[in-house]
Parts: C-alpha cells; structure tokens; sequence
C-alpha cells in the first residue's frame, strides 16, 4: 500500500504506525478531513522515558497524489522542547537554501539555531523518519 495514494490510505497508515514500531507506547494522532481533498492530522506520538513527538500536517490530495502542505513536528522530553521541524521559508538564510523549506531547530538557542535537513518531504510520509529520530534520541 502506498499511503500517500489517497487521504483514506494515509489515515490507515497513521492509525497503523503504532502496529509497525515496537517504540511507540501511543498515539493520539488523528485525521479530520475537511473536505473531499483536504485533511489536518494532529496529536501526539509517546514514547518510553518521557519521549514525545507532536505532529501538525496539513494535506491535501490531487490525482491519486496526497501532499503535505505544510506541516510542524516537535520533540519533547518531559516539559522540553528539544527540537522541532517546520516547513516555515527562511528565505534569507543561506545556509538552509540545499533543503529549502525543509530545515530542523536545534539547541542552543532554539528558536533560532536552524539546520538543513534533507529526510523531511512534501511528497512522502515523513512519520517513519521522526519515529526513527526518536528511536536514536531513546538510545542516548
């Protein structure tokens, strides 16, 4: 199954991610279509030692083609925000011009100390990745 073929095979994909990796102790995540083409999927994906992933995504789905519009993900251990993804444009940053928009905040300085990242899409699932970022944060 290719779950970006359409909104429906994407919602089994995320209320199946749980099925496929040990690591996740649970999921709040859920789809809300609102409207023939368009879906948000939003909540939470937990983990052992207080672990946790947020996701927001906007999609939306043209000729068999899901696409995320935009989306944000962060990881969180406890009440600390250690770092988070978004597909906000900083167009005025050279150094994020290889994977424009897609880049990840880091510490120090959070909010502002942006890296390129180049295994976040528009085009493709990106929940199995953050699963796996975390499987590798769990480790340390």
């Amino acid at each position: 199954m290719n779950p970006f073929q359409s909104l429906r095979n994407y919602e089994e994909f995320i209320y199946t991610l749980k099925e496929r990796h040990s690591s996740i102790k649970n999921s709040t995540l859920i789809m809300v279509q609102r409207s023939k083409r368009t879906a948000i999927v939003q909540g939470e994906i937990a983990f052992e030692k207080a672990f946790r992933v947020t996701i927001k995504e906007r999609l939306s789905c043209d000729n068999n083609q899901v696409v995320i519009e935009s989306y944000g993900y962060e990881f969180w251990r406890s009440d600390e925000k250690i770092a988070w993804y978004d597909s906000q444009p900083h167009p005025n940053d050279p150094k994020l011009a290889c994977t424009f928009p897609h880049h990840k905040h880091i510490p120090p300085n959070i909010k502002h100390n942006r890296i390129p990242e180049s295994q976040i899409h528009f085009d493709q699932p990106n929940l199995p990745f953050l699963v796996h970022e975390m499987e590798v944060l769990l480790k340390t």
